[in-house]
């Protein structure tokens, strides 16, 4: 039995099916899709308890966690180690004042690879001071806005900041709880890699046709058992649309709720003809992806914002070599191109790892899927973060002022190194 039918079993028996064709039972109504997320009590209380990839958080529902997690290159384990704050490990000049903060998903965190192949390290040990690292797997836009706006007003705030947004991170940032599209695929191996609860997420009210932002539903520790609750997570996500919408898109449901699906396209300016069934799902998809870059930019304008109010500077940087670059590459128009006219119309610092990828794979005699190969094992492996560390470097050294050690035009007789030794 799949994993998928094995979630499912009990809830066919909770929620019977209207009809018996073959349709129907593959693809559950949207509210037995719901009660088949609820999630063994055995799991929560093992991420509860730890040690686990990930650790409970009562603003953001998770921040990474120490753990051994076996994903990195040739079947290796990767050491991913965390400081009290939930920062990924920093090695190097972590003695010396820190000007770069990091924040984004796992390619910011550099998921399967250990604490010293990230490329915030490498970019480190090139610019000769700390970049710190408060990348965490799963995150959306939003939620990595929220973690940055928490930083940024401690000791640990910098005064440049790199935002980094990948495909996928639009989507998330409606979700008010990520487990509920991806538990029909994702192991989490008893909780030792169960994240993606609920947590912080931007949404549009239906009836002004603004973004809200919501607050993360279960704020503390004994609340996250709620998620055990198949009836809890029907009441608290079935008028999730964007939840909705993506389930429905990737054929996991077989119903939405139309008339509150119709009004979200209203607001922006899209339509369904639900009559051309052949293509509703494909028209989902496409509302979703409006939805979520519209969410973007709402998201991006806040950060923004936040950054000049403290004056800091702000580098955001894209990257989608799963989508995005796949369009790009056989010349058809990329998903997200809306997005890049906001960052260029509105004038923000950005920079384009795609496009860096793209001229880097036309110096091969290569297919495209063997170049990725040697960058990417999911995410980057450890050459695929010193190669995005030193396609970066240059922009990051242009933005810093004043210019990291290695680039001050130092005397060439000079061997002082007072910066740098200790004693």
């Amino acid at each position: 039995m799949s994993l998928w039918s094995a979630r499912l079993a009990p809830v066919l028996i909770l929620f019977p099916m209207l009809s018996l064709g073959a349709e129907t039972l593959t693809k559950p109504t949207f509210e037995e899709y719901l009660a088949a997320s609820a999630v063994p009590r055995e799991v929560i209380d093992r991420f509860l308890q730890g040690p686990s990839w990930a650790q409970y958080d009562a603003e953001l529902g998770y921040i990474l966690g120490n753990y051994l997690p076996t994903d990195g290159i040739d079947q290796s384990a990767t050491i991913s180690t965390v400081h009290s704050d939930g920062a990924r490990r920093s090695f190097l000049y972590v003695d010396k004042a820190c000007r770069i903060n990091t924040y984004g998903n796992s390619f910011t965190q550099c998921h399967q690879v250990s604490d010293g192949e990230t490329w915030q390290e490498y970019l480190a040990g090139h610019l000769g001071e700390p970049v710190r690292n408060f990348g965490v797997g799963g995150y959306g836009v939003y939620q990595a806005y929220r973690r940055l706006v928490r930083e940024e007003q401690t000791e640990r705030g910098a005064e440049y900041l790199i935002f980094y947004i990948w495909g996928g991170d639009h989507i998330r940032s409606l979700l008010r709880c990520r487990h509920a599209i991806t538990y029909p695929q994702w192991d989490h191996q008893g909780g030792r890699m169960f994240h993606n609860n609920f947590w912080p997420n931007l949404e549009l009210d239906l009836p002004t046709g603004r973004f809200v932002e919501n607050e993360n539903l279960l704020s503390t520790r004994e609340s996250l058992y709620n998620m055990t609750d198949p009836h809890w997570m029907i009441e608290s996500l079935r008028d999730d649309l964007a939840l909705q919408l993506y389930a429905f898109q990737l054929g996991y449901t077989q119903t939405v709720d139309r008339q509150s699906i119709d009004q979200l396209a209203a607001h922006l300016e899209f339509s369904i003809d639900w009559q051309r069934e052949s293509e509703v799902r494909v028209r989902a998809g496409q509302l979703l992806d409006r939805y979520s870059l519209r969410a973007t930019q709402y998201v991006l304008q806040k950060v923004r914002d936040f950054a000049r109010e403290r004056g800091k500077k702000l580098l955001v940087v894209v990257f989608d070599p799963y989508r995005a670059m796949a369009e790009m590459r056989s010349g058809r128009s990329r998903f997200d191109q809306e997005f890049i006219d906001f960052l260029t119309s509105q004038r923000y610092d950005y920079f384009d790892m795609n496009e860096v990828h793209l001229q880097d794979f036309r110096r091969y005699n290569l297919s495209f899927e063997d170049y990725l190969k040697q960058y990417f094992i999911g995410h980057y492996n450890p050459r695929g973060n010193h190669f995005f560390a030193y396609s970066i470097k240059d922009k990051v050294v242009a933005w810093l002022d004043p210019k990291p050690i290695p680039y001050r035009d130092p005397d060439p007789d000079s061997i002082d190194f007072y910066q740098y030794l200790r004693d």
